[in-house]
């Protein structure tokens, strides 16, 4: 990797943290060059120097671009499956229950190019008398954009999505696969920044925020699941990733006894733990 001199560093790491919350450390050095050298190139600079005295020069499009490159977008359909699992098997026949066949409202946070909104919305299509509105959102308007069009390569569908789901929920287009008209209609996407605010969604039932808060520092992921309990129903559910946690960063949360990654407000997991 090139070197860079280290007041351009500096910069580079404090502008991106204000506007994305992910913390660039010299660990993390290497995504310069191999996310920034194609924006670079892009853009018709020289070099990622050159593209970073644009950022120091106030060109506010770059910054944002530079932000959006340097995130981390890897997702996959059904990733990680265990959440899935927990929405089928624990928090549907919950919600079922208690929501009396009102439409739930979920929220899937950093969605990147939407396979994770769109695996929700085939599960939904598989549990009777259970139906949602599926709000998704993420920073970058690139993936926003790949999301809403709902076309995938052939490596992409092939990477957790099933055949059966594939034939029912797809339609080939040349190479690629798009996801049919009835699946796409059920998410709608919303470019939003977890620093932001984020109250005009209103009160969520299930939020999905996984794999994103390992990416920011303590004091920044405890502010935002304070805002993402403040989102969530009384009863609602919480997912985060394998390797993330509220414990430590919040009261307003608590872990669900016995299922990993999932998380509800202190009544609900106690109500849910002495049910058990």
């Amino acid at each position: 990797m090139s070197a860079l001199p280290s007041n351009k560093f500096d910069f580079l790491c404090q502008d991106v943290r204000k506007r994305s919350g992910l913390v660039l450390g010299q660990e993390k050095a290497y995504l310069i060059d191999s996310r920034l050298g194609p924006l670079a190139r892009k853009e018709g600079f020289a070099s990622v120097e050159a593209l970073i005295d644009a950022m120091m020069r106030g060109d506010h499009r770059i910054c944002v671009a530079a932000s959006e490159a340097l995130a981390t977008h890897e997702t996959f359909f059904f990733r990680d499956k265990t959440p899935f699992d927990l929405f089928e098997n624990v928090i549907a026949p919950s919600l079922k229950t208690s929501r009396m066949g009102r439409q739930l409202k979920i929220w899937c946070a950093a969605a990147s190019s939407g396979q994770e909104p769109y695996s929700l919305g085939m599960l939904l299509d598989e549990i009777p008398g259970l139906n949602a509105d599926i709000l998704a959102t993420d920073m970058s308007a690139p993936v926003l954009e790949k999301a809403k069009a709902g076309i995938y390569t052939q490596f992409e569908v092939q990477r957790g999505l099933p055949i059966q789901r594939l034939v029912k929920h797809f339609d080939q287009v040349g190479d690629s696969w798009r996801i049919k008209p009835q699946l796409r209609q059920k998410v709608r996407f919303e470019q939003a920044n977890l620093l932001d605010d984020f109250g005009r969604f209103g009160k969520m039932d299930v939020i999905f925020c996984r794999n994103v808060l390992i990416y920011f520092d303590i004091q920044t992921k405890a502010k935002i699941l304070d805002r993402l309990a403040s989102q969530l129903a009384d009863d609602g559910f919480l997912l985060l990733g394998a390797a993330e946690t509220v414990v430590g960063l919040t009261d307003s949360l608590r872990p669900v006894s016995g299922h990993r990654g999932l998380y509800a407000k202190p009544a609900m997991a106690a109500k849910l733990a002495s049910a058990a």
